[in-house]
């Protein structure tokens, strides 16, 4: 078992990472008073009974299940949430599990800062994607102009990452979750990059017994980020690489038609585009885009979408200042910044990916 230590202004709490690691779930849910499970159709149907099983006897425990992904991430199924758990009992030392994937800890980590003004809870991943989604805090839900517009910032007790759900992930949601590992060689270590770029030769490879180092990897360079700025009023927004583009991407697919991760690699070869243009950035990008085809992303833009409805979206982004977009770009692997770029660059290297 792997462990990856958070420490933030609010919080302090641990990340376990490993295969049948739930008793340490058991262990840690005597404090509480009564659990709210909140999962997903998809993840109740194939893992329920081993979360059940790992609750001790004496604590009542109920069960919300969410639609499936980002539909997950609404005012009502939020609304319909707290009014289960107010019905069902749920008090201030009640705990809740998100169990399920980034949209899960997202939707259960906003319920748990916001009832009764706030509960504990606990995140329990089950996809690749969530190894960033669930360390950190960020939580929230969508509106229909954008992505994660509504949330707040609100730290887990803790994470226990138990990988051996990762082993029935469908192809589409490993190649969702390894882009953000990705990102994170990218925004932070040219050697972490290699090694990825160097062992990684398939999707099918990606479930391996070298994935939960990876994961690891990935959640120990946020966390370094996250303990630095929990808020994100600096450097915490590096961790948005490629996720500007990404968004509004996502945003105008309709949100759960596009992955998060299919955008975010569309809007991290944007940025690294956009990267070579305006900060000098010295990078093999062919290399990189042969290695992501071979993995099976595309990373064009339909011809069909329109620059300017894109922009219009990207211009919601939470890092845009005076309604212009600023981007996550890279002086070198491993060197963000944070830069405005004019409208007429974002354009050009816009149609250079349709």
């Amino acid at each position: 078992m792997e462990k990856v230590a958070i420490f933030t202004d609010s919080k302090s709490y641990e990340v376990f990472i490993g295969e049948d690691i739930l008793d340490s779930l058991h262990m840690r849910l005597n404090k509480y008073s009564k659990v709210l499970l909140v999962t997903d159709e998809t993840v109740n149907r194939l893992h329920l009974n081993t979360i059940i099983n790992s609750i001790p006897e004496r604590i009542d425990y109920e069960v919300y299940t969410t639609p499936s992904g980002e539909k997950a991430k609404t005012f009502k199924v939020y609304e319909d949430c707290i009014s289960f758990a107010l019905k069902v009992g749920i008090d201030r030392k009640s705990v809740i599990l998100a169990f399920g994937g980034g949209a899960i800890g997202d939707l259960a980590g906003f319920v748990a800062a916001t009832y009764m003004r706030g509960i504990a809870f606990i995140q329990i991943p089950t996809t690749i994607l969530a190894h960033d989604s669930a360390v950190g805090g960020k939580v929230g839900i969508n509106h229909p102009l954008g992505k994660n517009m509504v949330g707040a910032f609100y730290q887990p007790d803790i994470v226990i990452y138990n990988t051996n759900y990762l082993n029935t992930l469908p192809v589409r949601q490993i190649k969702s979750g390894f882009a953000e590992v990705v990102k994170h060689a990218l925004i932070a270590d040219v050697n972490f990059l290699n090694e990825l770029m160097n062992h990684v030769q398939s999707i099918e490879e990606v479930i391996s017994d070298k994935l939960p180092t990876y994961l690891k990897r990935g959640i120990e360079v946020k966390a370094k980020i996250v303990g630095l700025d929990e808020r994100e009023s600096g450097v915490r927004a590096y961790l948005n690489f490629g996720h500007t583009l990404g968004h509004a991407l996502e945003a105008h697919a309709g949100f759960g038609n596009l992955t998060h991760g299919e955008g975010v690699m569309c809007g991290m070869v944007y940025a690294l585009l956009l990267s070579k243009k305006l900060v000098g950035l010295d990078f093999d990008l062919d290399s990189f885009i042969n290695w992501i085809e071979r993995l099976g992303y595309q990373w064009k833009i339909p011809s069909s979408t329109q620059f300017d409805t894109i922009y219009e979206l990207m211009k919601r982004d939470k890092k845009s200042v005076a309604n212009k977009p600023v981007f996550v770009l890279l002086k070198s692997i491993g060197e963000p910044v944070l830069t405005a770029v004019d409208v007429p660059v974002l354009r050009e290297t816009f149609y250079m990916m349709s």
